[in-house]
């Protein structure tokens, strides 16, 4: 009976074994299944030769010894009761002992049933499938953990952090960029040569003021001899051919004398010569002395303005194109505002900004917004125009732009600083439910306000981490550290 109750106790405990998950995995891990299989089926076909030789007593014969013994005789009974009483009570222990050993057997048979089952029916990702809802376990954990920290007041001052109420407002903004004077391309001019030509000499100098007609230069050029030769031909046959009229002279005659005085003409004007220098050419002048000026001409101003640039000299040999003067109206100038790339701002044509100079302010709006970038500055130019009614802007010069937004509706924005990554690569800001104690709310961001940005997700008049949310960050990074891996 010992034997069995120690038989007993290994296969109760080896079903415990089975029970346990982690003691499951150890076991799949080390290879130690079919061990543990040939182990129950040992212990069990132990069990069974052990319980079957033990016979329990059926009832019918229980009730035949019983019948049987109430036909004895009185006598019997009398002189063998205290033998027989003392019999009984020893059957009934025997019973009893048997009864416990059966139901015993049933147990330890069932659990060794049970363990065995298991066993068949594990699978090979049984291991996999416990360590993943482990897994999920502790996930489930991790993610229920809320990411808050408690700072004290002096901790706060040392770290700088600083901690503002957020509310939904219209919301201005100014963002700045540097930017440079430019002329005004559209009401600017280039004087140049339209031959290859000598500068004679000059008529205006670097900075003077110049109105429309104006002399400018001269300049001479065999090209323009040959022209002018040829126009006076071809004006003095036009005029002569023209008095003798169809009735001398042919129509094809005529036709072709006012084209070539026509073409002549027209070249005239396209090396740049005036109307009254044209006419000067065929000028009636019997002394000829006129002759010997032929191959000069002048280029005059197209429109008024300021000579911005002179870069030649007198003598000098300009091909055609060459920029020898450029002229410009500076009571109307460009400015070339520099914006980066990163910063995505909204500059329609019509954005107002305020140009900034040596403490003076002027009002500018925005005309261009070019759509490459600078490959020297790897800026993106922004262009506006601005008002020189006091001749106090030039060309060149270096000032501040002040762009200024202003939101159509009430808004909730942060500073670019109040914002900060969280472990999965969302945005959130650290807000403040009790003095000195901070939580990471996530939150979606909206368009960018220049040095703010537009938040979506965060309750009006709640009090965040304005500056310092990179040390509140790591303040509960550590809070979360675990050494043990727990």
């Amino acid at each position: 009976m010992a034997a069995l109750f120690f038989r007993s106790s290994n296969i109760s405990f080896l079903a415990h074994i089975a029970i346990s998950p982690r003691v499951l995995i150890d076991l799949l891990n080390a290879k130690l299944l079919f061990v543990l299989v040939l182990l129950v089926v040992f212990s069990a076909s132990a069990l069974a030769v052990d319980i079957a030789p033990t016979a329990i007593p059926s009832s019918k014969s229980i009730t035949t010894s019983q019948s049987i013994t109430r036909h004895h005789t009185e006598d019997e009974q009398q002189v063998s009761h205290p033998l027989k009483q003392k019999e009984h009570v020893e059957d009934e222990v025997s019973s009893r002992h048997e009864d416990e050993a059966e139901i015993h057997s049933h147990q330890h048979g069932n659990a060794a049933q049970t363990l065995i089952g298991s066993v068949q029916s594990a699978k090979p990702n049984s291991s996999q499938d416990l360590i993943e809802n482990s897994l999920k376990g502790h996930g489930s954990a991790a993610a229920s953990h809320k990411e808050s920290v408690s700072l004290s007041p002096e901790k706060m001052a040392i770290a700088g952090i600083e901690v503002a109420e957020v509310s939904a407002k219209v919301f201005t903004n100014h963002v700045y960029a540097p930017g440079e004077i430019k002329a005004n391309g559209y009401k600017s001019y280039i004087v140049s040569p339209r031959t290859e030509s000598v500068v004679v000499s000059r008529h205006a100098t670097l900075g003077q003021h110049v109105e429309k007609g104006d002399a400018l230069v001269t300049l001479f050029s065999e090209s323009v001899v040959e022209a002018q030769a040829k126009y006076r031909v071809a004006y003095n046959d036009w005029q002569r051919n023209k008095k003798l009229g169809k009735a001398s002279v042919s129509e094809s005659q005529l036709l072709a004398a006012e084209t070539d005085y026509i073409s002549a003409y027209s070249r005239l004007k396209a090396f740049g010569l005036t109307e009254q220098a044209i006419a000067y050419v065929v000028k009636k002048n019997p002394s000829n002395n006129h002759l010997e000026e032929l191959g000069e001409y002048t280029l005059i101003a197209q429109r008024a303005g300021a000579v911005l640039s002179d870069d030649f000299y007198q003598g000098q040999r300009v091909s055609a194109g060459d920029a020898i003067m450029v002229l410009a109206d500076e009571s109307e100038l460009w400015v070339e505002a520099r914006v980066s790339p990163n910063k995505q701002l909204n500059l329609p044509k019509g954005t107002q900004a305020v140009i900034e100079m040596a403490k003076q302010f002027f009002l500018a709006t925005v005309i261009q917004e070019a759509h490459t970038i600078d490959p020297k500055t790897r800026t993106r130019i922004v262009r506006l125009v601005v008002k020189n009614d006091q001749d106090r802007l030039h060309p060149g010069m270096f000032v501040n732009v002040n762009f200024s937004f202003k939101t159509d509706t009430k808004v909730m924005a942060v500073p670019e600083s109040a914002l900060m990554r969280s472990s999965d690569g969302d945005w959130t800001v650290f807000v403040e439910d009790h003095p000195g104690e901070f939580t990471a709310v996530e939150i979606t961001l909206g368009r960018s306000l220049g040095e703010y940005r537009e938040i979506i997700g965060l309750a009006p008049d709640t009090r965040i981490v304005t500056q310092g949310a990179f040390f509140v960050a790591s303040e509960i990074a550590k809070g979360g550290f675990d050494p043990h891996n727990h």
